[in-house]
This record gives structure tokens, C-alpha cells and sequence, in this order.
């Protein structure tokens, strides 16, 4: 995993903004693993076929703190629930999960069941707030669910999955950097995660990224939020490594390598150490296949929590 000192992108040239901590605020630095594994997709609604277990085993291998999933069906939910529990990931096993339902059950996805979002925690969280994005016009409404943690209540983590219809993912990517906002100004500390169905280059995550972001593969940003993979000058600095992993191509990205449409997401005034991130080699576990349609985002960030 990459992580850069001030000192070397500063030689690098690249205008990457210093941050530090509040004096009032502790520092924690946190692994963040996220996944949009196509539970129905491409997996058929199955427990056994190879996904829960890889992902269980990359959680762990990775020692992630936080984990985000898009597009899990239930039974898939319960099934790395038991996974993780009987690994002895979380610190408190009655305590550590929460989904969101996207996609009603009583259809023929995930064989009758809900499909939707979840977050794990190898903490204990407290209550979950969930939302709904605003109306795409599809059966599958989308959401952003957040918890803070039991023992750090300025401490949030939030996971989300936004719609592939064009004229409703700006408005969606605004609603949930709004709630973002929101939580800034009550003084909390948030990462998200997920699957923005857009790639960082587009305009309409320019009120999303800092302009302390901008580069000739990521410009015209007004925002307040990094991305952990933005400061990467080896693999498209400002825009990230590839997390399709049937690359398009017709459009592989302002480098040429391939589509960054999962994100993982810090205000810039919480960060305050080094932060990081790569997408990880396609999984194909399941059944020598592809597990998903997407690749893992594993990063790690240092933020101010406010105490």
C-alpha cells in the first residue's frame, strides 16, 4: 500500500495540501475496505460460491477497521456476518453490521430478498442512520447508510451506492455530500465509502473533490473531500487506479488505464496524516470466475476525531 510524505510529493510537484489535526481532537488511523460484489449479478444470491468467503478473507487480510458492500443480498449479509464472527474479526460480535435494503424483497433478485448496501465494523457501532437518495424512477432505490461508533461518537462511517441514471447522479452525489455536511457541522469526523456510478473526472463530482486535488486528470474541483486513492502520482495522480474490472474500452480513464467508479472519501480538514489507497487485483474465487464486475478498494487514512 502507498503512502506518501508531504516531503515526496512536494518534490514530485504535485500540490497536495498539508493537513493537521485540532489540538482539541485525538488522531486515529483507520483501514477502509470496500466492494461492490454484484451479489445477484453475478453471483446468483449465493453464500457458497466463493464471494463471502473472499471477501471474509480479504477483510481479515487486510485487518480492515471499516468495510462497505453495494449490491449484497441478504442471505450473502447474515452468511460474512457468521463469517467475520466466527473469525473473531469484530470486538464485539452481537455488534458490528448493518444493512440497507435497496432493492425490495418479493422480486426475483437475490432470490426473493432484499439487495442493498451494508457496513461492518471491527468496533462496536451505535444507531445507524439511513436515507434514501433522491428518486431515480427505479424499483431499486438508492441509499446511504451511516453509523458512528459506540465509543467514539464523532467517529462515522458511511457506505453508499448511487444510481447509473445520468440526470439523477449529480442531485445524488450532492445529497450525500450534504449529509456529509451535515455531520461536519455537528462536529463529527465521516469516511464513505461506495460505488458513485461516475468516475472523478466528471463534472458532476466537482462540488465533491478539493481543489487541492486538481490535476491535469482531475480539474475544476471546489469541494472540501479526498479521495484515498487522489494522491497517487504513479497510477493517475488526481484520479485514481482503475475498480472496473471488465474495463470498457471506450472509456479506460484520463490515463488510459481503465474506469474508477468506487470511492472512498475524507473531508480534507480531518485528515491528518498520510492516506492511501489501491484497488486490488479481480477476484476470481468463484468458481474460477469473477467474483464481481468490480475490483476492492482498500485504503487507510489518519483523521482528527473530535474528543
Amino acid at each position: 500500500m502507498r503512502v506518501l510524505t508531504a516531503a515526496v510529493l512536494a518534490a514530485m510537484s504535485l500540490s497536495f495540501p498539508a493537513f493537521a489535526a485540532d489540538a482539541k481532537d485525538d488522531t486515529a488511523t483507520y483501514t477502509v475496505w470496500e466492494w461492490n460484489v454484484a451479489g445477484d449479478a453475478m453471483n446468483h444470491n449465493s453464500a457458497t460460491n466463493g464471494m463471502v468467503s473472499a471477501a471474509a478473507k480479504s477483510i481479515r487480510n487486510r485487518d480492515a477497521d471499516f468495510v462497505a458492500l453495494n449490491e449484497l443480498c441478504a442471505g450473502q449479509f447474515r452468511a460474512l456476518e457468521d463469517n467475520l464472527r466466527n473469525a473473531g474479526w469484530p470486538v464485539d460480535d452481537t455488534n458490528f453490521a448493518r444493512f440497507e435494503g435497496a432493492y425490495p424483497a418479493g422480486h426475483s433478485v437475490c432470490g426473493g430478498e432484499e439487495e442493498g448496501i451494508a457496513i461492518f465494523s471491527k468496533r462496536p457501532l451505535g444507531p445507524a442512520d439511513r436515507f434514501t437518495l433522491p428518486d431515480d424512477g427505479k424499483r431499486e432505490k438508492r441509499k446511504l447508510l451511516c453509523a458512528a461508533l459506540q465509543d467514539s461518537p464523532h467517529m462515522r462511517f458511511c457506505a453508499t451506492h448511487l444510481t447509473y441514471v445520468d440526470e439523477y447522479r449529480k442531485s445524488q452525489a450532492d445529497f450525500v455530500r450534504d449529509r456529509l455536511e451535515d455531520y461536519h457541522a455537528k462536529g463529527d469526523t465521516a469516511i464513505v465509502a461506495g460505488d458513485f456510478n461516475m468516475q472523478p473526472n466528471w463534472g458532476r463530482l466537482d462540488d465533491f473533490y478539493s481543489a487541492g486535488v486538481n490535476t491535469p486528470n482531475n480539474d475544476r474541483n471546489t469541494g472540501h473531500y479526498h479521495e484515498l486513492d487522489d494522491n497517487d502520482p504513479a497510477h493517475c495522480a488526481g484520479y485514481g487506479e482503475p475498480t472496473v474490472s471488465k474495463a470498457d474500452p471506450s472509456d479506460a480513464g484520463p490515463c488510459g488505464t481503465g474506469a474508477k467508479i468506487d470511492f472512498i472519501f475524507v473531508r480534507e480538514d480531518k485528515i491528518a496524516g498520510p492516506y492511501s489507497a489501491e484497488s486490488l487485483a479481480p477476484n476470481t474465487q468463484c468458481g474460477g470466475a469473477l467474483c464481481s464486475d468490480h475490483r476492492v478498494l482498500a485504503g487507510s487514512v489518519t483523521v482528527s476525531v473530535d474528543n
